[in-house]
């Protein structure tokens, strides 16, 4: 074979044998653009799997905004106890406010909230452990009084309870 390309050489190219349409097929004006090696020795190009490239962007989205929503779903959760610790601090604040008071409660200081067997409330300094056990008070709450003049419940049986 190298006999034959010896002879090839300084051989003149009949140009008229020349199929320069075909010859157009084989090359290309801009080889860094064609999705194959254009020439013998070029690096490999592998065409991607889109399918593939697709499903894993699929599934890094749902991953992220799975966790993404989980974050918010607990940031909903602390803000609906927000809420609901607000809503008991109106409550008992407004039920505090409606029962006559002998005394003038002091900011940051714990009462208790009782109700009488008349179905009335009061505050009282005493704890329900301090009463004895011939009372016939409800225990309500523990209270302490903010600055904002609202009650912060302390403590509040999920029932009413008779001491």
């Amino acid at each position: 074979m190298a006999d034959e390309q010896k002879k090839d050489i300084g051989k003149k190219i009949d140009v008229d044998q020349v199929d320069l349409e075909k010859m157009r097929e084989k090359t290309t004006e801009q080889p860094g653009l064609i999705p194959m090696p254009h020439t013998l020795s070029g690096a490999v190009i592998k065409p991607d799997d889109l399918g593939k490239i697709k499903g894993q962007a699929m599934m890094a989205m749902q991953q992220q905004t799975e966790s993404q929503m989980g974050q918010l779903y607990d940031q909903m959760e602390t803000l609906v106890k927000q809420a609901e610790a607000i809503k008991k601090r109106v409550e008992i604040s407004e039920r505090i406010y409606q029962v006559k008071v002998n005394f003038e409660p002091r900011i940051l200081k714990e009462y208790y909230v009782y109700q009488r067997q008349d179905g009335s409330d009061f505050i009282s300094l005493v704890a329900p452990h301090e009463w004895g056990k011939s009372s016939t008070l409800i225990y309500v709450a523990q209270v302490r009084l903010l600055a904002d003049h609202t009650w912060e419940v302390i403590d509040m049986p999920d029932e009413a309870t008779p001491l």
